[in-house]
């Protein structure tokens, strides 16, 4: 009996040995993380065909795959302007934009490192962006909203940061209801001219002097003068005939 008990022991110890073992065995290892596509994370959204259409034009979406899937320790985050915001900008904004600058205003919505939605309630101002130029990047400005909410301004474009697309290291995508606009894209004023450097600058109110024509000041009481200084001379030449 003794000896049945010690064979059933060893036995039962052995089964409980080897259950942990299977089922170590059986469970899958977690594979490598699929490749990040900002396509697909843009599609999902439903609202944001205008900015994939300037990111394909501009080829900028392949620069970006490119450097998401590569390694990047700071990662990156995209400001998603949605199609309602590209639809209020002003007629002809981005027709009147050559290829450079087009580029220019997709990467102003790329900041080159991850940023969470509380990451922003305590960045120093400004933070550079992907957008540069002869004069370096240009950069954002963000503050603290109402709430949680918090706003990003290009200094020629304020607006709201919302719910994100997209917040897990090393992408964010947050959702924007404006297009940021930087400085030489901003449309004109009716009624100004460009300065070469980009600035604007108010057209002065026209007059007929400044357009070339004569002033009423000056030429018209010229020719009274003139006219007056004839008269008299006819009548002093008259009498002096008479004598």
């Amino acid at each position: 009996m003794a000896s049945h008990f010690i064979v059933l022991t060893l036995t039962l110890t052995t089964i409980l040995f080897l259950i942990p073992s299977a089922f170590s065995q059986s469970a899958p290892a977690p594979g490598p993380a699929g490749p990040i596509n900002l396509t697909d994370i843009l599609v999902k959204g439903g609202q944001y065909t205008s900015l994939l259409r300037l990111l394909n034009q501009t080829q900028v979406i392949t620069q970006l795959n490119g450097q998401l899937n590569n390694s990047n320790g700071q990662g990156m985050t995209l400001l998603a302007p949605t199609d309602n915001a590209f639809n209020n900008l002003p007629a002809g904004t981005l027709n009147n934009l050559n290829n450079e600058n087009k580029v220019k205003l997709a990467l102003l919505h790329v900041l080159p490192k991850y940023y969470s939605i509380e990451d922003f309630s305590t960045v120093s101002n400004p933070v550079q962006t992907q957008a540069g130029g002869n004069k370096g990047s240009l950069g954002l400005n963000f503050t603290a909203g109402q709430g949680n909410q918090v706003n990003v301004s290009s200094g020629v474009v304020e607006t709201r940061i919302n719910n994100p697309l997209r917040q897990q290291f090393p992408f964010a995508v947050y959702s924007i209801d404006n297009v940021l606009l930087f400085a030489n894209e901003a449309p004109a004023p009716e009624g100004s001219s460009t300065k070469p450097d980009g600035g604007k600058t108010a057209k002065a109110p026209s007059s007929p002097a400044a357009d070339g024509g004569d002033s009423p000041s000056t030429n018209g009481g010229g020719r009274t003068m003139d006219l007056g200084v004839g008269l008299v001379g006819s009548i002093v030449m008259f009498c002096m005939a008479i004598l």
